[in-house]
């Protein structure tokens, strides 16, 4: 295309190039559809990203759930009781630590070993004041006992530290693990976390399984009778598996007011609840099925949390319990035993 220009009374041609509508038009559509694919790409590498943050959160909060669940599946698999003073050795073990390493200044290394001991103590004295005396009761009157033992810890800690939220100081001081150019963080805790988790229950395995501790541990829990007639003490080893089960309290709570720094009297209740839930789920008296529960529970709870509702997290996580009971009563990794009459 021309243009004809009159500059100071000279006629000049002037060649233009003009993009025709109908071209421009072309050009539009076939840039628009490229646009939208790239926008829409980049959407789903961020929802995508967003998953895996979730999930990895889901695994965090499970293994802690998990380390709990292990202190519940232990003692019921070889005592036959349900430890409802369970979560609140949680806040106790958390207590130890926020005092000696905030208040006092300890070493954290040390803040944490002086938790695993209280704890550790705190459940063998339990075991022997509350829960010896019933040792033939009715399951109802262990159950009775276990509820009200739970609630004086949750009193005689709030008569001490007061009902005020304290805030807790991170023990891990591993910095965050930042991947996918920045779109995927994984927190030091949640690392730490997680690992924790897979080595304690690696190692609790293998104690059960290989030493003689731990065949005593499952000799009494198929038989107390007759474990006592081989000459096992069946006192010591129930006894050692509340010291167990209390010592991987104070670790699980230590690791829970870590990565989330919020520590008041009750912190121990609503995990303890849900870590008995996790047990249930995968098979209580299962140390794996601990494991799978609490891990699984974990998930479920963070996702109904992030695409569902957060005040219908924990609805959801009972509801799934109960789902899980009517379909499979004895849980993922439980097993039916017939008892004869």
């Amino acid at each position: 295309m021309t243009t004809l220009l009159f500059v100071r009374g000279i006629y000049v041609i002037i060649p233009v190039k003009v993009r025709t509508p109908g071209l421009f038009a072309d050009y539009v559509r076939e840039m628009r559809p490229r646009r939208l694919a790239a926008g829409r790409l980049q959407d789903e590498e961020v929802l995508g990203m967003g998953f895996i943050n979730y999930l990895i959160n889901g695994i965090s909060l499970g293994s802690v759930y998990a380390i709990i669940a292990l202190g519940y599946t232990m003692v019921y698999g070889i005592a036959k009781m349900l430890n409802f003073a369970h979560g609140d050795v949680i806040m106790i073990g958390s207590f130890v630590v926020f005092v000696t390493v905030s208040s006092m200044g300890f070493p954290t290394l040390l803040g944490i070993l002086l938790a695993v001991v209280a704890c550790t103590v705190l459940g063998v004295v339990i075991e022997r004041v509350a829960y010896k005396p019933l040792r033939d009761a009715s399951p109802l009157a262990v159950l009775i006992t276990a509820i009200g033992v739970s609630y004086l810890l949750q009193n005689v800690a709030l008569l001490i530290f007061g009902a005020d939220t304290k805030s807790f100081t991170s023990v891990v001081g591993i910095e965050p693990l930042r991947l996918a150019g920045g779109q995927l963080n994984i927190t030091g805790e949640a690392i730490v976390t997680i690992i924790s988790c897979i080595v304690i229950m690696l190692c609790l395995t293998a104690f059960i399984n290989k030493t003689k501790a731990g065949q005593a541990m499952l000799a009494v829990s198929e038989d107390k009778g007759a474990a006592t007639l081989m000459g096992i003490n069946v006192n010591g080893t129930i006894a050692l598996t509340f010291a167990i089960g209390s010592a991987l309290a104070a670790i699980a709570g230590v690791l829970l007011c870590s990565a989330y720094p919020s520590l008041t009297p009750y912190t121990g209740s609503m995990p303890g609840i849900k870590a008995f839930v996790a047990a249930v789920f995968g098979g209580i008296g299962s140390i794996p099925g601990a494991f799978i529960g609490g891990i699984l529970l974990g998930i479920i709870e963070i996702l109904a949390r992030a695409y569902i509702s957060s005040q219908l997290s924990d609805a959801i996580v009972f509801s799934v319990l109960i789902i899980v009971l009517l379909v499979k009563p004895t849980g993922i990794m439980g097993r039916k035993i017939n008892e004869k009459v």
